[in-house]
């Protein structure tokens, strides 16, 4: 049996290393659409992602004859904890080669570093909230990876099976392919529902939404709706601003 090394990331310079492997592991894959490299380093950062004020987190890299051959964080989110009334250790940003030493490997060192601070379950692939990748892809491998949700090679969740763990819950990703045109039909429709709840469409300028604070507004819009979703953890205030600020620079 070959020895599998855990190393913990320590450094920036691990950081990067542990970054650029989902890079190396998925190069040439017509399907993958990875995150931007400063997007990682900023959500990675203790420092940067205001996640980190009820959350904690490691990350992890594993060795074999000398050459990283998987990656992955190990994250209690302590918010999520208390409102599902929980102890899990999330485990995310997991990548592998289809090496089941490796896989099992990655697992135990997220194991661990929930046993030590007193959590009872592990559960992932999930980030340090809903706003990062989440999920593991069980089919639909032929087609373009989105944002949402991540994409991974077929031999993932067979080595999950192998390992002992199962589904909790499940996403459905659909396709939507919009018309040219909104048929007369759906503008009807569109209309009566706007008449019967007195709604009104406002656009608004960039300054405006800074301004008045809409991008505060909407998040707060969206803590209400998905509070009831799967291990939603509601966004804090510092967690707001910082989502506005990244976002309000791309709204044209």
């Amino acid at each position: 049996m070959t020895h599998i090394e855990i190393k913990k990331v320590e450094t920036k310079k691990d950081l990067k290393k542990f970054i650029d492997f989902h890079y190396e592991l998925y190069k040439g894959s017509p399907y993958d659409v990875p995150n931007l490299f400063m997007d990682e380093m900023s959500t990675l950062s203790k420092d940067k992602n205001a996640a980190f004020e009820f959350c904690s987190a490691e990350y992890f890299m594993a060795y074999k004859d000398g050459k990283m051959v998987g990656r992955v964080a190990a994250i209690i989110n302590n918010r999520a904890n208390e409102r599902w009334e929980q102890k899990n250790v999330r485990f995310g940003w997991i990548d592998f080669i289809d090496d089941l030493e490796v896989s099992a490997a990655l697992l135990d060192a997220v194991i661990e570093f929930g046993r030590k601070s007193g959590m009872t379950q592990i559960v992932g692939p999930l980030g340090f909230t809903d706003f990062d990748p989440e999920g593991m892809l069980v089919e639909g491998y032929d087609r373009l990876g989105t944002m949402a949700l991540i994409y991974n090679h077929p031999y993932y969740p067979e080595h999950m099976k192998k390992h002992g763990y199962y589904k909790e819950t499940g996403w459905i990703e659909y396709r939507i392919t919009l018309p040219e045109m909104v048929s007369e039909r759906h503008k009807r429709i569109a209309q009566a529902v706007m008449e019967r709840y007195d709604l009104t469409i406002k656009k608004k300028t960039r300054s405006q939404i800074k301004k008045e604070r809409y991008g505060q507004k909407l998040f707060n819009l969206i803590n209400q709706t998905y509070c009831v979703l799967y291990g939603y953890s509601l966004l804090s205030e510092k967690q707001i601003d910082q989502y506005v600020g990244l976002y309000l620079s791309l709204i044209d």
